[in-house]
């Protein structure tokens, strides 16, 4: 697959990007756990069929440490007894904001009620925050279609 357009190849696009860049930089300091801003990223870009931001985020949280049977499993972490109650209330949330079309009323209170009994309201700023910016990054990329398989983690940041 080739991609349809290169970012970095148009200033209104690289400007952009930088912009995009910074924002992520925001939610990678905040005190949200790393490995769980991993996991959110890499749900929903599955979910969106983003093959960038799943090959980019996989490579990037494995490289950090975590375990191939936890990427094996976020895609059933409902079913899957390795992560804790916090990320599984980030990963809800995630799937509910990603999926906002899908349901008549966009993300739960319930959801909402359980993210908020494990991460306090910094650390639910940066959830929302980042869930947007995800979903943002993988449209980007779809939109373009932009190829995925060679990523080499820290390549962008």
């Amino acid at each position: 697959m080739e991609a349809r357009f290169t970012y970095y190849d148009t200033p209104l696009a690289a400007t952009y990007m930088k912009y995009m860049m910074s924002a992520g930089k925001v939610v990678s300091g905040s005190t949200l756990p790393a490995a769980t801003q991993e996991l959110v990223k890499i749900r929903a870009s599955q979910i969106n069929g983003c093959g960038v931001c799943t090959d980019m985020h996989t490579k990037d949280a494995a490289h950090a440490g975590e375990t191939s049977v936890r990427l094996n499993l976020i895609a059933a972490w409902r079913e899957a007894k390795v992560f804790t109650d916090a990320e599984r209330a980030a990963l809800e949330l995630a799937e509910q904001g990603t999926r906002i079309a899908d349901a008549a009323g966009g993300v739960t209170d319930a959801a909402w009620a359980n993210a908020a009994k494990h991460y306090d309201e910094d650390q639910l700023a940066a959830l929302v925050s980042l869930i947007a910016l995800i979903n943002a990054w993988n449209r980007m990329n779809l939109i373009t279609q932009q190829p995925a398989g060679d990523y080499r983690p820290g390549q962008w940041g």
